[in-house]
């Protein structure tokens, strides 16, 4: 359907006329009938996403990344965000935190995927919706992937393979979302004899591998057959903005293209390092709302954007203001300045469950500083998860972790985490020298934790308590359960941060917590322990009388706190826990740490056979069942 110039201005009108009252428009006039008639034309909005796509393998942002024509064409009549920032690695966490603009731990969809979904409360909508109820046609060309329940919400007009702006009404504004998945990371789970027989138009040897890879044969294979990923999908985003301009669209339409999280390779998706959370952004200016972005075509800006920001954008572009449960910001339309967005220089990071792999991770990038705090730091970052080691890459760096053919910066993928990290990423923008322990970062260390530390309390943040507890109290009430246990996840905070002081100064407290009458202040004392190992042996005693306590998830922090000592044979306890769960969270929690145990404290690793457990043809559970079953490769 192509619309003619000299009706645009007539359609519209008509199509304002027959809105019914909706939302409030961002200068203040209520949508009635008569600021209607005074309204001005409304732009388009599209946003094209690319799947598991960090900025660094895009030469517009990397000199060494892949080259991307139509993108360039792109950004050539638009802004270039050198950075823009997901703030989950994952895809259901970060399409949760683009549709809802809150953060994912403040409503309790943290977690990929989903065990249930999480419903919002009544008046609170899915942000595509304020724009359909506002005249807007929405539609979804066809990845949703939420973490929170459709009950109630119907954001989109159409959201299926077939979804077009072409079926919308003569003059009609309209936000389309397009979703490319040719660069999945399923696109690398290839045979390794591909290598041999399957040769990528990139040529290997010229690829720049991070420091942080082995530099194998495979490995560069596979990072350039991601590069020839990344030629497929700008040759889609060509084709698509080629229809945008077949209906004469492109001078009425904002463009927004950008990765739904960083990238694939290993140590990016899940994880919340530069690659997992630093996305590509350009944003195409239409000439006809050019007086709604405050840069002009062809700019770069440094200022920081998170997924956060994105929906109350789109609102503001709209004319429409975002409501007061977003935490996001505009950073385009009317109101923005180029000013206010160069002055916002940092950027929130959160990575939780990953199907069956647990971990509990927070990032907070400051300018150039980055600063990541491990809750779990017992656990590698190299931890079995079914889905990742599908990728041959993934399979092979493991492989010769155990085999001890990797040098020190290699292997730490495979090592236990320390609780702090803190980069300085002008000098070292893959995160490889930790500087958390050292004199001179001392003080930007504190300020960094203390910063990450306040914006946890005011979130706040639900993942302070475990997941089988999250799950059992979000599912109805996310707002009012984070909302009025505010302070108990500040305590539990700071008792989960003893792990950043000294033993001896921290003793008593972990003492006092492992005594507590709550809970989950026993389970953060033993999480604790663990985080100190031997130095926190003297809390043995306490720990095996926490084998029996009433609460199943202080009981397996119990198990694996013991486990790491090695002062008993924790497998009686995980089969017995196992045996009797009747939680799903808390059974995968228990496997999780069995694996832990596993495949880096028992010496040698041996085949575990479990029998039958409850929730065991559930897919995370057999994921871990099948591993933990599997043959010792010798």
């Amino acid at each position: 359907m192509k619309i003619a110039n000299r009706n645009r201005v007539l359609m519209a009108i008509l199509f304002w006329i027959s809105l019914a009252a909706g939302p409030r428009f961002a200068d203040g006039q209520s949508n009635s009938r008569d600021s209607q008639l005074s309204a001005p034309l409304r732009p388009n909005i599209v946003w094209i996403m690319s799947e598991d796509n960090s900025a660094h393998h895009l030469r517009l942002f990397n000199g060494e990344g892949a080259a991307t024509p139509h993108l360039a064409k792109l950004a050539a009549g638009g802004i270039v965000f050198d950075r823009a920032f997901s703030n989950s690695p994952v895809c259901s966490v970060a399409r949760t935190t683009l549709i809802t603009s809150i953060y994912a731990p403040r409503l309790g969809t943290q977690f990929h995927r989903k065990l249930n979904p999480v419903g919002l409360p009544p008046s609170w909508k899915l942000f595509p919706q304020y724009l359909k109820e506002a005249g807007y046609y929405t539609t979804n060309n066809a990845k949703t992937d939420y973490n929170v329940s459709m009950a109630g919400q119907a954001p989109w007009n159409a959201s299926n393979r077939k979804a077009t702006w072409r079926n919308r009404d003569a003059g009609q504004p309209f936000f389309h979302v397009q979703t490319f998945t040719q660069s999945h990371e399923s696109s690398l789970h290839f045979p390794a004899d591909d290598l041999q027989s399957q040769p990528t138009q990139t040529d290997p040897a010229r690829i720049q591998l991070p420091p942080f890879y082995p530099d194998t044969p495979l490995f560069r294979y596979t990072q350039a057959r991601y590069h020839d990923r990344i030629g497929v999908i700008d040759n889609q985003v060509g084709r698509l903005l080629a229809r945008l301009a077949e209906d004469d669209l492109l001078d009425d339409t904002f463009i927004f293209y950008f990765g739904d999280h960083g990238g694939v390779l290993p140590r990016s998706k899940g994880y919340v390092y530069e690659t997992g959370l630093h996305v590509p952004l350009i944003v195409h200016i239409p000439e006809n709302f050019r007086h709604l972005s405050p840069f002009q075509p062809g700019q770069r800006t440094s200022g920081f954007v998170q997924f956060v920001d994105f929906g109350p954008t789109v609102l503001r572009l709209a004319g429409l203001e975002p409501p007061a449960q977003m935490n996001g910001k505009p950073f385009l339309g009317q109101g923005v300045t180029a000013e206010d967005v160069a002055r916002r220089d940092s950027a929130l990071g959160y990575a939780d469950r990953f199907d069956e792999k647990y971990d509990l991770v927070r990032s907070l990038r400051v300018g150039n500083m980055k600063y990541l705090r491990n809750f779990n730091a017992i656990y590698p970052n190299g931890l079995e998860n079914q889905y990742r080691y599908k990728m041959a890459a993934y399979r092979q760096w493991r492989e010769l972790s155990r085999a001890g053919s990797l040098d020190e910066r290699e292997n730490r993928f495979f090592q236990s985490k320390p609780a702090e990290e803190l980069y300085d990423l002008a000098s070292d923008p893959y995160e490889t020298r930790n500087l958390a322990g050292t004199i001179d970062a001392r003080a930007d260390l504190l300020r960094m934790r203390q910063e990450l530390v306040r914006r946890m309390k005011a979130m706040p943040d639900t993942s302070l308590y475990p997941e089988s507890y999250v799950a059992e109290n979000t599912t109805r009430q996310p707002v009012l359960f984070s909302a009025t246990h505010q302070k108990p996840i500040g305590e539990l905070l700071d008792t989960a941060n003893l792990s950043l002081q000294p033993f001896e100064q921290a003793a008593e407290r972990i003492a006092a917590a492992l005594h507590s009458e709550s809970p989950w202040q026993r389970y953060w004392g033993l999480v604790v322990c663990s985080a100190f190992g031997q130095q926190a042996a003297r809390f043995e005693t306490q720990a095996e009388a926490l084998l029996n306590d009433p609460q199943t998830e202080v009981r397996w922090r119990a198990i694996e706190f013991l486990g790491l000592l090695g002062s008993c044979d924790p497998l009686p306890h995980y089969r017995r826990e196992l045996e009797k769960s009747e939680n799903l969270a808390i059974t995968m929690s228990l496997l999780n740490s069995l694996v832990y145990y596993n495949d880096f404290l028992q010496q040698p690793r041996k085949p575990i056979e479990l029998g039958d457990i409850p929730f065991a043809e559930e897919r995370f559970v057999r994921h871990r069942l099948d591993y933990l079953a599997r043959p010792v490769r010798r």
